[in-house]
Order: C-alpha cells, then structure tokens, then sequence
C-alpha cells in the first residue's frame, strides 16, 4: 500500500448529535422573527456543522431560514391574539366581547336616542267635530338636516302618560290625542308629547309555528336600545294578548303569565325578538297577531339645540278631515349616544354579573346605576355611598348624573331618577333606604400647547385633529367617573402616543385637580396652540 501524503479524520463524525439530543437545541421561547432567525441558524450551526456552513444572506439556505421564522412569527402572534380574545380583560375584537359577555348574561348596549319636549300648535283652530286626533306612525316621523354631519336625522312624536312614554295599546302603533289634553282652552297646543331620534319602523305578523319560543327577526338597523315596543292579538280573553314588556333575559321573568319579550342584537345591532316558552314568559299562540314598533339610528348625531326643529305634521280627525300642526322642540335634545365602547363594557359587566338581577352591596348599587336604561331612552352616571350618620346604616345614597351626548352630563330628570328607582326598589334589601340625589360637575378649561417638527409644518391641522380626538377620548363620558382626580401626565402621556408630536404641556392647570366623591369633571373648553420647533 502507498502513502497518499494526506490524512483524514472521523473527528467531526464523533462530535456528530444523537437524534434523542437534538431536542435540546431548540429553543422554545422563540416568538419573534428576529429570535427564531438566530435560534434557528444556532441550530443549524451545532446539529449540521458539515452539511451547511454558509450563513451568507444572499445564500437560499438563508432564505429558507427566513421564510420559517416567518411563519413562527405569525403563528406565534396569532397564537397569542387566540388566547387574548378568550379573556375580557384582553379581548380586542367587539365580535369576542360579545360572545364572552353572553356566557355571563351581559349584553353590549347599543346605540341611543336623542329626546327632547316637544310643543304642537295647530295652524288652524280645530273643532269640537275634530276629536279625537290620530298620528298614524306615517304621520309620526320626519327629517331633519344634522348639525354634526350635514346628513338627515330623524325624529318620531311619541305621547306622553304621566310623563312617560307611552307603549304600543293596539296593532295601529297610532297615538292619539282628546281635546282635553291641550295646554290652552282652544285645544290648539299639546305639550303632552316628545320627541325621539330615530326613524320609526312596524312589522305586522302572524305566528304559525307551535315551538315554545318564538322568535321574529327585525329587518332595519341599528336598532335604537330600548325602543322595542310589541303588542300581540290572540283570541278573545287569551292571556298572550296585549302590550309586551322587554326584559334582559326571559329565564328572569317570574311566571308563565308574563307577557314579556327579549331582544337578541348582533354586531350591527339588527336585533330578534324572543318570545317567552309558557314557564319563563308568555308564549304567543299559533295564530295569533304580532304588531313590532322601533325606532333605527341613534347616536349623538341627534343632540340638536333648542328650537332647531320647526315642521308641520298632520293628524287625522274624528270627522275624516285632516289637520296640520307646528312641530317645535322646547328643549334641546340630548342623551343621544354611540353605542357601548368596548372599555365600558369590560369595566361594568363583571360588576352586573356579580351583582345577578340584586341589589346587596354598594358595588352593586353603582352596576345598576350605571347599566340603567330608562324608558326614554337615556342612561346616566351614578356612584353610591352609605350616609355617614348615627342611625342611617341603612340609608344608601346614589348620586347619578344623565348622559347628554358622549361628553357631557346633565342634572337627571325627575322621571330618570323615579324610573331608577323603580328598577331598584324590587331587588334590594328590604331594610335599605335609597335616595337618588343630583351629582355635581366640575367643569374644566384646558390650554395645550402642542411643539412639532418643523418640517412637519404642512401637517399641522392633520396633527391637531388628531391632538383633538384623543383630548375628547381621554374626556369622554365613559372614561371619567365621580371622584377621579384629573392628573395631566395622564392626558400628556396619551398625547405623546401620536407619532408626530415631539412634546405637549398644559399650560392652565395645576398637575393634578381632586374632586369630591360626588363630583365629576368635565371638559368645557379647550384651545390647542401648536409650536414648530
């Protein structure tokens, strides 16, 4: 045998990973791109030291690399949204929210109506002959432009009983008005009547099928929250007919006698009307009539000032002649509102699921002071307290405030705060005392000087709108409480999100402003300056 003049070696071969070993070098904590990269190539390097040796970025053994810590990258991020979204603290899809508020029995509220008082003048004098006046529900809806948007508005009359609405008493959804409720002696101006954003929508039916619960989909959307009326017409003496009432969930109602209804929203908040099975609610017979009325729309597009509206409507007489009426609202409209932000939801629904359809605590006095919907249409602001006094334990004191757009509070009306009452008084302690006393608002001026880029001049009023929208979020109804302190750091850290701003003080204010426990501040004004620097 001759000698070549070279040797070899079995070296690397010895140094080689054992299939059972290889599991060792991964690194399961990779869940970006950039690490599972170099996890990867550190794995190459030590499990493959022959078979690959060249890291080079133009090389396609790098590119392969690259397309597999890519794809980790995304399974990794949609791993942890997948996880995220079973959790309502997490949770970022409202899809999602509503899914994990229906396992508890919460629903997202949706958007709300605008109200206001309303004063009818007839344009002639009507007769004796012409009473009683119906408002078919063609008759009862019109348009307006909004002041918001430039777009329509609409509005729809509604009778007032006692100063409430007043629910659907027949399948016509007309209302009607006798000489005797106007306001002068000759019947010519009614104030016993309001008005609600919205257009008006009614659906007539008959219900066929035998199943227990019988459902009807509503065919317009958005639907206002809580506008939902339902009258049903069966046989002569049959317990299902009459006015329906709308409850949060028919297995809370309390007999099978109940002639009550539930409305199921979607996303979108088109909605379907749930009738009871005959053990949790009445269960409309086959046969029987149904007659639905609600309004679509809502939001705080519908806040409008007083007297912005003046249009003529037309009622029928009991003579069959018509007669025209000046339409004017006395007050301004207010309690119009968006539907509920996904952070209001998550902030309240754990305390109505703890609280479960009862008032114990002052927890849960505050979930349904806040979850409230009155029969207008309005919901408000509330914070409870125990009365601090020898002999009053038992005397819990609810200081609420009713929403009038999305940032701003009002003095709640008296009939908000008898209806909360009315909610409250069934399911609290019977030894408890309530009484429902007006929050106070504490109005804030703001003065904020805003410092950017020069060569971001061009972009000034895009930069201040958008300094705006976040000031007015930061503001906004649903992110203040009673009792929150205003700390400007909050409001400068918020501003200082937006990529464009370089630095922003407040110029008018101490660093932070304390409330009372009863308090609650609100924006009044604000100027943004802009500096370039």
């Amino acid at each position: 045998m001759v000698f070549s003049g070279t040797t070899s070696t079995d070296f690397m071969k010895l140094v080689s990973i054992p299939e059972t070993k290889k599991e060792e070098f991964i690194n399961f904590g990779s869940d970006d791109f950039l690490t599972i990269r170099e996890d990867l190539i550190s794995y190459i390097k030590a499990v493959y030291p022959l078979d690959f040796d060249n890291f080079s970025e133009s090389d396609l053994g790098m590119m392969l690399v690259e397309l597999v810590a890519y794809m980790g990258a995304v399974f990794s991020l949609k791993g942890d949204m997948l996880a995220n979204e079973n959790y309502l603290r997490t949770v970022k899809s409202r899809e999602n929210l509503r899914k994990l508020l229906e396992l508890i029995g919460v629903d997202l509220r949706g958007p709300l109506a605008a109200a206001a008082s309303c004063k009818m003048t007839a344009t002639t004098a009507p007769t004796v002959a012409n009473f009683p006046l119906t408002f078919t529900p063609g008759n009862r809806v019109f348009a307006i432009t909004s002041r918001e948007d430039g777009a329509a508005v609409n509005y729809t009359l509604y009778k007032l009983v006692n100063n409430f609405i007043q629910d659907i008493t027949s399948t016509t959804a007309d209302i009607s008005l006798a000489g005797d409720e106007a306001d002068n002696a000759t019947s010519s101006v009614f104030t016993n009547v309001a008005l609600l954003e919205g257009a008006l929508s009614k659906e007539d039916g008959i219900f066929e099928l035998v199943e227990g619960n019988k459902q009807v989909a509503l065919l317009d959307s958005p639907i206002i929250d809580g506008s939902v009326q339902v009258y049903v017409t069966a046989g002569v003496g049959d317990a299902a007919t009459g006015a329906y009432k709308e409850v949060e969930r028919l297995y809370a109602a309390s007999g099978a006698t109940d002639r009550v209804f539930q409305v199921i929203y979607d996303d979108n908040f088109a909605g379907t009307v749930l009738f009871g099975d005959n053990i949790a609610g009445v269960s409309p017979p086959p046969g029987a009539e149904y007659t639905i009325v609600y309004r679509t729309g809502g939001g705080s597009r519908g806040n409008i000032i007083r007297e912005a509206i003046n249009v003529t409507l037309t009622a029928d007489t009991a003579d069959e002649t018509t007669l025209s009426f000046i339409v004017e609202n006395s007050t301004a409209a207010t309690g119009g509102a968006d539907a509920e932000t996904m952070e209001e939801a998550k902030k309240y629904a754990p305390l109505e699921f703890k609280r479960q359809d009862r008032v114990v605590t002052l927890e849960d006095y505050v979930s349904i002071g806040n979850s409230f919907l009155s029969k207008q249409g309005t919901v408000g602001k509330t914070t409870a307290v125990v009365r601090d006094a020898f002999s009053s334990a038992n005397v819990i004191d609810l200081y609420t405030l009713e929403k009038a757009s999305d940032l701003h509070l009002q003095k709640a009306s008296p009939t908000f705060k008898k209806e909360l009452l009315d909610e409250i008084e069934p399911k609290k302690m019977l030894t408890d005392e309530v009484v429902v006393c007006d929050g106070l608002i504490r109005t804030l001026d703001l003065v904020v000087t805003i410092r950017i880029d020069k060569n971001l001049s061009e972009k000034e009023g895009a930069i201040r709108q958008e300094v705006v929208s976040v000031i007015l979020d930061f503001f906004s109804v649903d992110n203040m409480d009673f009792g929150k302190t205003f700390v400007a750091a909050d409001l400068n850290r918020a501003i200082f999100e937006l990529p464009n701003v370089r630095f922003s003080t407040i110029d008018n204010t101490p660093q932070t402003m304390t409330v009372d426990f009863n308090e609650i501040i609100q924006l009044n004004n604000f100027t943004v300056n802009m500096v370039t620097v």
